[in-house]
């Protein structure tokens, strides 16, 4: 899961004015998917779908009580799910469309909340989503992601939120609570893990991706190294399924061979007559060989001592 923060810029990131040029550019890919007969997704927040853009421009701009005429008023945070994310979030563009705003609902907007350390929850964030379908600078089959615009004070317009700030659950000063980044990405990623029932492999973990990055080379190779020893851990484990299946099977036409025996010499003074199959048929026949072997040696012994 790649999630970022889009930097303000002159353009459509300029979030010290309207956020209308976001709002556009955030519609771009529709009119292109409505040509073709695709259909679409409009906006949506914590409760509705399909919000007019209009709505969404009025909404953020007047929720800017306090803030300065060069104060950042809103943020833009892209979602991006990796191919094999995608892959359990759907079959197709609708049901994975459906599973982001269910997941940008459920666990992403909680823990943006959580992370100002004041106490907030999912409903105090204002904030609006729009689902992408393409990505025009990837290769990938499966490109869908999620652009957000947030604004920068909660729903009453009284607390100010920024998620680039770099304080991080600070107690005193101007500034109290802050927001920790580094957290809220392992904790969305946690987050879809369970919501999705996925299986990550280390390799494609935050803390990975993070260690590879900014680490030392020594704990770059320790990270390494854990990934390694863990492949190597699923492969033996992986051959010791086999090998237990193979030996179930030899185990399997022993019994069969001793149950053939057992009717060919039911007269006879085979040591293997004294031994019965449990109920589960597990029958050791290489332990009753060793001990025939054994009586016979005894019986030999017998001998030279008369």
């Amino acid at each position: 899961m790649h999630i970022d923060f889009a930097p303000p810029s002159n353009g459509a990131y300029n979030n010290a004015g309207s956020s209308r040029q976001l709002a556009n550019y955030m519609e771009h890919e529709d009119l292109e998917r409505m040509e073709k007969g695709i259909y679409t997704e409009g906006f949506f927040n914590l409760t509705d779908d399909n919000i007019y853009k209009s709505k969404v421009i009025k909404d953020i701009d007047t929720n800017i009580g306090q803030l300065l005429k060069t104060d950042a008023k809103f943020f833009a945070i892209h979602v991006s799910p990796s191919e094999s994310e995608l892959r359990v979030m759907g079959n197709t563009e609708q049901e994975q469309a459906e599973a982001m705003k269910r997941y940008i609902r459920e666990v992403f907007i909680s823990e943006y909340a959580n992370n100002f350390n004041k106490g907030l929850s999912e409903a105090d964030i204002k904030f609006y989503g729009k689902i992408h379908f393409n990505r025009s600078r990837s290769d990938n089959k499966l490109n869908m992601h999620c652009h957000l615009i947030v604004s920068r004070k909660d729903q009453v317009n009284k607390k100010k939120l920024s998620p680039l700030t770099n304080h991080k659950n600070t107690k005193k000063g101007t500034v109290t609570g802050g927001f920790d980044r580094v957290n809220l990405f392992k904790q969305a990623e946690q987050g879809f893990d369970k919501l999705f029932n996925y299986n990550r492999q280390q390799t494609e973990s935050f803390d990975y991706y993070n260690t590879m990055k900014n680490s030392s080379i020594s704990e770059q190779l320790e990270i390494q190294n854990q990934n390694f020893t863990g492949e190597k851990k699923k492969e033996r484990f992986q051959s010791g399924e086999k090998e237990n299946n193979i030996s179930c099977n030899l185990d399997s036409k022993q019994d069969n061979k001793y149950s053939n025996n057992q009717q060919n010499n039911s007269g006879g003074d085979s040591l293997l007559s004294i031994f019965s199959l449990d109920d589960n048929n597990n029958y050791d026949v290489t332990l009753a060989e060793e001990l025939q072997v054994q009586k016979r040696k005894k019986k030999k012994q017998r001998g030279i001592r008369r």
